[in-house]
């Protein structure tokens, strides 16, 4: 279990720092937000990622990518996650494109993944249909009709999914809501006719739509794996998702921890710097504590990835749960240790805090982790 970087890793990481901080801090975040941008995050920066290497990172060479690995996608989400850096590159790369890696045929990985490591198609998983993530739940209709499938239904949180070019669609061709069988995995152009994609203004201002179908119509061409074997595929994609959110999550963490530290060493009351109160320092050493377990859970995760570990389930529930469960208490206590400052616009670490509980509950939360857990346990 590598709990450190190697050479190629703490590079990437030190590029992706450099990076977030000079080109795509958390003043361009407000920026977007503040103009309602439409697309949500900026072309040019994405351009940048993408000459970077960045969305084809976990990609193999032989389609475009540089084959380094989910360790080093984690390490980029970590300073993107710092920043709170708007970017398709976790929907896009981290979900749409583990959709194609995992059940793509030779013939579409050969079609979109280069387009993908290329930055000219993004791609957006469109799951969740209740305000709970329920990854059996979907109830989108899939009807085979000729040589294809029409669907209709409706999808709700996808992220990204207002902008991105190639939805991957959850679709229930068999069966009912919360049986495995049956759900099966379309991609579905995003402008196609009958699709309508309402952008939904998230508290954190994290792009995310929802979206309609109505009677779309797909070719037999556009389903991944098999008909009605679409969770094969779906659950170890999520779990990638998972543990590569868990390491955005962690980057937010520490950043939060690190701006909440600094601020405890400048602010006077009663003349002394409030970072000498002995109550304030026992909850940073707490938050500190938690912060190091968290960054071996998800360190772990992203190595089972790369290992291709058999217990890579259960770490992605563990990295998950622990992160979420951080995030929070690391959020809470920057604001309670900024003080009513801290819930002011003026001050960014109230962008962290709106950033946590919506991540928390993104692809489960720690709740529903601790339940998946345990049955993977045997428990």
């Amino acid at each position: 279990m590598a709990l450190v970087l190697d050479e190629d890793q703490a590079m990437i990481r030190d590029t992706a720092r450099e990076f977030c901080t000079s080109r795509a801090p958390v003043a361009q975040l407000r920026k977007l937000r503040d103009n309602a941008d439409p697309l949500g995050y900026s072309a040019d920066t994405w351009k940048e990622m993408v000459d970077l290497g960045w969305s084809g990172i976990v990609l193999p060479e032989e389609h475009g990518g540089t084959g380094f690995g989910w360790q080093a996608l984690g390490v980029i989400l970590e300073q993107t996650g710092r920043q709170l850096t708007a970017s398709p590159l976790f929907a896009s790369v981290a979900l749409g494109a583990s959709t194609i890696l995992l059940g793509g045929s030779e013939a579409q990985k050969a079609t979109l993944l280069p387009e993908i490591a290329e930055g000219r198609r993004t791609l957006a998983l469109a799951l969740e249909e209740t305000p709970h993530h329920a990854p059996l739940g979907s109830a989108l209709a899939a009807r085979a009709e000729g040589d294809g499938f029409v669907l209709d239904g409706q999808k709700q949180f996808v992220l990204d999914g207002h902008s991105s070019d190639t939805l991957v669609v959850v679709a229930r061709t068999s069966g009912k809501p919360g049986d495995r069988d049956g759900l099966t995995l379309v991609l579905v152009d995003g402008d196609a006719e009958g699709v309508t994609r309402t952008r939904t203004i998230m508290t954190d201002s994290r792009n995310a739509a929802r979206i309609d179908f109505a009677g779309v119509r797909v070719s037999a061409d556009a389903v991944l794996g098999r008909v009605d074997g679409g969770a094969d595929i779906l659950e170890p994609v999520l779990d990638r998702g998972r543990i590569c959110l868990a390491a955005e999550m962690l980057g937010s963490a520490e950043e939060a921890f690190e701006r909440t530290v600094a601020y405890l060493q400048e602010r006077k009351q009663f003349g002394n710097l409030i970072g000498s109160f002995q109550g304030l320092k026992h909850r940073a050493a707490d938050a500190f504590t938690e912060l190091q377990l968290a960054r071996s859970a998800v360190l772990d995760a992203l190595t089972a990835l790369d290992e291709e570990r058999d217990d890579v389930a259960l770490v992605a529930s563990l990295a998950k749960a622990r992160m979420s469960e951080t995030l929070n208490l690391v959020t809470r206590e920057a604001i309670q240790m900024h003080g009513g400052i801290g819930m002011t616009d003026e001050y960014e670490i109230g962008f962290f805090i709106k950033r946590a509980r919506v991540t928390e509950q993104a692809l489960g939360n720690a709740a529903f982790h601790r339940d998946r857990y345990a049955e993977l346990a045997g428990y």
